[in-house]
Formats: C-alpha cells, sequence, structure tokens
C-alpha cells in the first residue's frame, strides 16, 4: 500500500512539472490539477443580480490563503476576513484586540490564495475596533490599508454615527458592508451575546438605521443575532441592500458563518444559529458546498433551531 502511494505521488508530480506550469512544491500547488472554473469572478453588479432575482448569497469567514482557495472552489460567493480571527486565531475572548495591522496580513494571505486558486469570489475586510472610530479621514485610511491588501469591500459596525462613514467611504470608490444587531466589537456596551431587536423601541431603531445605512451607499447589510420575523421585515424593505444573516433566521438575502464555527470546532459554546457541516461530508471542502447548498434551496438556516 505505501509503495503504491508513493508511486502515484510521485507520478503527480511528474506530471505537474513536465507541464511548466506549476513547481514542485509540498504545500499546496494548485496548478494544473485544478480545473477552470466556470463561474466568472463575483462582483458588486453580479451580487445585485441575485439580491433582485432572489437568489440566495454565500459568505464564509477565511483566515488564511489554503481555507480561501477551498471556499472559492467551492462556490462560497463572498469570503469575509472577518475580526472573528482573533478569537478562533489568536484566542482573544473578544473582537476587541484585534489591530489594522493584524487584518492588513490576513486579508493580504486570503486574497493571496484566491489569485493561487480560481480568484472568482468577492472579498470583504472587516475594519477593526478603533480603526474608524476617530474621524471619517481615520476610517479612509484603514479602509485604503485593506483595499490594498486585496480587500473588494471593507465592512464596519454599527449604526448612527456610522452612516456618514459609510457615506464618505462609498463617495470615494470604496464599497461598504455594514453590520447592525449584535456587534461583537460593541458587545461590552450590549452587555454580553444578546439578541437585538427584541423591544418595539429596539426594533424600530434597527429599522431607522438600516434605512440610513442603504440611503448612505452600504452595498451589504449583515444582521447579527437579530429575531427572524424583523430580519425579514428588514430584507423585504431594503431593496438595493442585500441583507446577509448570522442568527438571524431564513428571510435574509444571504447567510454568513464563521468557518471554524461550520467546520465544528470551537473553542468555546457553539452557538445556536450555528449547524455543524463537517459531521457528515468527509471534507472541508465537501462541508462547504454542502453549505453552499444548503443556503440556496433554503434547508439552513431552520429558523426553529437555528434563530429567534
Amino acid at each position: 500500500m505505501t509503495q503504491a502511494i508513493s508511486s502515484a505521488v510521485s507520478s503527480a508530480a511528474s506530471s505537474v512539472n513536465s507541464s511548466g506550469n506549476a513547481p514542485a512544491s509540498p504545500y499546496g500547488t494548485l496548478g494544473p490539477t485544478s480545473t477552470p472554473s466556470a463561474r466568472k469572478p463575483i462582483g458588486l453588479p453580479r451580487l445585485r443580480e441575485m439580491h433582485a432575482a432572489g437568489e440566495k448569497i454565500t459568505m464564509l469567514t477565511a483566515y488564511d490563503a489554503t481555507f480561501a482557495a477551498v471556499a472559492d472552489a467551492a462556490g462560497v460567493e463572498c469570503i469575509l476576513v472577518g475580526d472573528s480571527l482573533g478569537m478562533v486565531c489568536q484566542g482573544l475572548t473578544s473582537t476587541v484586540g484585534v489591530t489594522l495591522e493584524a487584518m492588513r496580513h490576513h486579508t493580504e494571505c486570503v486574497a493571496s490564495g484566491l489569485r493561487r486558486s480560481q480568484a472568482t469570489a468577492w472579498l470583504i475586510g472587516d475594519l477593526p475596533f478603533g480603526s474608524y472610530h476617530e474621524s471619517k479621514e481615520q476610517a479612509l485610511r484603514s479602509a485604503v490599508v485593506l483595499m490594498q491588501a486585496g480587500a473588494h469591500m471593507v465592512k464596519l459596525e454599527g449604526g448612527g454615527w456610522t452612516t456618514d462613514v459609510v457615506h464618505f467611504l462609498v463617495e470615494r470608490g470604496i464599497p461598504v458592508c455594514a453590520h447592525l444587531g449584535l456587534t461583537p466589537q460593541t458587545v461590552h456596551a450590549l452587555g454580553g451575546y444578546r439578541v437585538q431587536g427584541k423591544t418595539d423601541e429596539a426594533a424600530a431603531r434597527l429599522k431607522r438605521e438600516a434605512s440610513a445605512l442603504q440611503d448612505a451607499g452600504a452595498a451589504m447589510l449583515v444582521l447579527e443575532m437579530v429575531p427572524e420575523a424583523l430580519a425579514t421585515t428588514l430584507t423585504q424593505t431594503l431593496k438595493n441592500c442585500p441583507t446577509i444573516g448570522i442568527g438571524a433566521g431564513s428571510g435574509c438575502a444571504g447567510q454568513v458563518l464563521v468557518l471554524h464555527d461550520m467546520l465544528g470546532m470551537n473553542l468555546g459554546k457553539m452557538p445556536k444559529f450555528v449547524y455543524n457541516f463537517m459531521a457528515d461530508a468527509g471534507s472541508v471542502r465537501g462541508a462547504m458546498e454542502t453549505y453552499v447548498a444548503a443556503v440556496k434551496n433554503g434547508s439552513f438556516p431552520v429558523n426553529s433551531l437555528h434563530a429567534w
């Protein structure tokens, strides 16, 4: 058995070398062994077409080149380099300690991974805590750092004062994804990881903020841990800004999960809104493909299990 495996590996390596397209490498040579993608690169026009047609948008986080390349090959439309890396990669207890330099580094890694694969996914970089709070000009400088690292869009949290920041960035050609509901960067002010928008007053505020962010030019809106009925209403109201839900029910225009969560790897308690797609998939790519299919056909999330 060992000899057969060794022979197969040697044959594959010879094929790669003789093609002249990729040098021998012990780490992830993708070149001629990867079939060309039939999918054109995802851009804002394509995402708007999907939204208008009612096709669900899929998003996963990724923090390094290999997982990004696999997600791209699995058909994930949007890859988010989330500041959740602070918790799943750095072992922090919240996202507050993540720096702009860390986000730049991981965004660059993910962008490099996409270039080594089929490079079709839309890449979003999180603006970390403290990198856009001081002024619109600070937000612009921080956004430029992530865009130059390879991001196609930046994401920031919160409503109200962030509306002017979104408008300022969009006017300067930087696509923005907004984020309402549970905003992890302000978890201490929110009193913990709790569902947001449960009262009439809180729901009305979320509606006002979502509408203002759309008017400011936000091209996407993540809704995290928002009651399913409210998230569905927001999705139906925001004609020009597709909602991406995480713990916000199936009525959103798309879904996002943290990569490590959907693969069943978590250092703490698994959130209610997560499903372990790795359990029956047999491979990481298989888990991602199952996730994409489940979001597309509406079988995930299940409101009675994964939403409030």
